[in-house]
């Protein structure tokens, strides 16, 4: 009789365990279930990726030998099958070897540099040897994004790996100046905390697709305070092809040399209230073919060139301004620039070719 009722407790115990496990999962909030879903579903394309540079170590008989250190660490994600892994140019600076590690896999892999594009901050690395069952995370489109909806970021803040975030996307369309001094334009602004070690990691919607790459926060102590920037996926989906086909980004240009107001305001003691002077229009470029005009000057005057005021409609009156809008073109379209030209307005069209810098 001790035996049967012994059973019969350990029957009860079990099912009691096994109702308890249902209904904390009954329990859970529909918001929860669907940052879970993400985190399952992703995690295993989101890495941790170690930048190793060489430093020079004072040696017995004083000389210096190069010794191999972690320069710095940061995230990164799977962006193909093929074992190409998208993070931050910040991430991969100044490193000569990378590796790469996955959720729940011991082994570091190693990865080589295949491109940067500083002006936008991303970077793309190839795996030497790929694990088994890679999965390219899925890109979402960045141009829908509403303010208000929720962000979640995955990646490996000081160092502790798979951690997950939530918040919302606070802001789209920010202008933020980058690591190369160019303004980045149409960030993403989130208050998911993002921290040191998660630049370079994907933020996710709630469909669980890649909708920006994290890469720097406003904080005065240096961690989360709440406002945090993405790259959006789709300057990003313009970027990793050209970086994984040619290494570098081909950029569509004017071919002149601007200069701007507040240069020509100085150096030249004239004002302008709008709009982004042409220095010089460079020989056989777009610009001179099309019969755009740069600045001239003799012994005792300078002349004003033509005042770029629009391309495609869209107001220029930066630097920043021209080299943002002309990067979504490719080479060889057409725009329309709308000048200044003296006290008339004209427009140019204007055929696009591959140039260095514009």
């Amino acid at each position: 009789m001790t035996k049967v009722i012994a059973l019969i407790s350990i029957f009860f115990t079990l099912n009691t365990f096994a109702l308890f496990e249902i209904n904390e999962s009954k329990a859970l909030l529909q918001d929860e279930k669907n940052t879970i879903s993400i985190f399952k579903d992703s995690v295993n394309s989101v890495v941790h990726i170690s930048n190793i540079g060489k430093v020079r170590r004072r040696g017995l008989f004083f000389d210096y030998d190069p010794m191999e250190v972690v320069k710095g660490e940061g995230t990164g994600f799977v962006w193909d099958q093929e074992g190409h892994i998208v993070t931050n140019f910040h991430v991969v600076q100044g490193g000569s070897k990378f590796t790469v590690n996955f959720h729940k896999d011991k082994k570091a892999y190693k990865a080589k540099l295949v491109g940067v594009e500083p002006s936008k901050d991303i970077a793309v690395l190839k795996l030497i040897e790929r694990p088994k069952n890679l999965k390219g995370l899925v890109k979402g489109d960045s141009k829908t994004l509403q303010v208000g909806q929720k962000a979640v970021a995955i990646g490996n803040p000081f160092g502790l790996d798979n951690t997950i975030t939530q918040g919302i996307i606070s802001a789209t369309g920010r202008s933020i100046k980058g690591i190369s001094g160019i303004k980045i334009f149409d960030m993403i602004q989130t208050d998911s905390s993002i921290n040191p070690g998660n630049s370079g990691g994907p933020l996710f919607n709630s469909k669980g697709e890649v909708i920006g790459v994290n890469t720097m926060i406003f904080s005065n102590s240096g961690s989360s305070s709440g406002v945090g920037f993405a790259v959006p996926i789709n300057t990003v989906k313009l970027i990793v092809p050209q970086l994984v086909k040619y290494g570098q980004v081909k950029r569509a240009g004017l071919g002149i040399k601007p200069i701007s107001r507040e240069e020509l305001a100085y150096y030249y003691g004239i004002d302008l209230e709008k709009g982004l002077p042409i220095g010089m229009v460079f020989d056989g470029g777009p610009a001179e073919e099309a019969g755009l005009k740069g600045m001239t000057q003799n012994r005792d005057s300078i002349f004003l060139g033509d005042i770029i005021l629009e391309v495609d409609g869209k107001p220029i009156n930066s630097f920043d301004d021209i080299f943002n809008v002309l990067f979504e073109y490719k080479i060889g379209e057409k725009v329309k620039v709308k000048v200044l030209r003296g006290k008339e307005e004209k427009v140019f069209q204007v055929k696009l070719k591959e140039l260095k810098s514009n």
